[in-house]
């Protein structure tokens, strides 16, 4: 009979770091992850620029909790409305971040949250308006060594 292996809690951490490390579906998303992801949003649609606006620090201490505020300039009336805001991250292992859903009834086109960033990378947010216009912005985070990847 053999005795069960013991295998200390060090040794159980490394093993699991090393296992995500070489897990395929965990690598690094990129500006053609998040072209992908407007692809399958809204096809060959073009997004114009201005109406959006993308507020985060230009340098995150710590990449474990990154404001970022989105606010869409718009009437938010039955016919002026914006219908949705996706924001998306080109340097973490999913490229979707989050997505708000707005209605007239909302008022205003305005959301807060936190995010994680792996590393420095470009934050991009998308609205999509009533009629079907869309608009961008994008902006850059420097993540810092304090933060998750440096």
């Amino acid at each position: 009979m053999t005795s069960p292996m013991i295998v200390s809690r060090r040794d159980a951490l490394c093993l699991s770091a090393a296992a995500l490390a070489l897990a395929p579906g965990l690598a690094r998303a990129d500006a053609a992850a998040v072209e992908a992801e407007l692809r399958k949003l809204y096809g060959d649609r073009k997004a114009g620029s201005g109406k959006i606006k993308i507020d985060v620090p230009q340098i995150a201490e710590n990449g474990l909790v990154v404001p970022i505020n989105i606010e869409v300039d718009s009437a938010m009336t039955e016919a002026d409305h914006v219908k949705a805001v996706h924001v998306f991250a080109d340097g973490n292992p999913l490229p979707g971040v989050v997505s708000f859903r707005f209605t007239p009834a909302c008022g205003k086109a305005a959301a807060s949250t936190r995010m994680r960033l792996a590393q420095t990378q470009n934050i991009v947010a998308i609205a999509e308006m009533a009629d079907g216009a869309l608009f961008s912005a994008k902006s850059e985070v420097k993540v810092t060594i304090g933060g998750c990847g440096g």
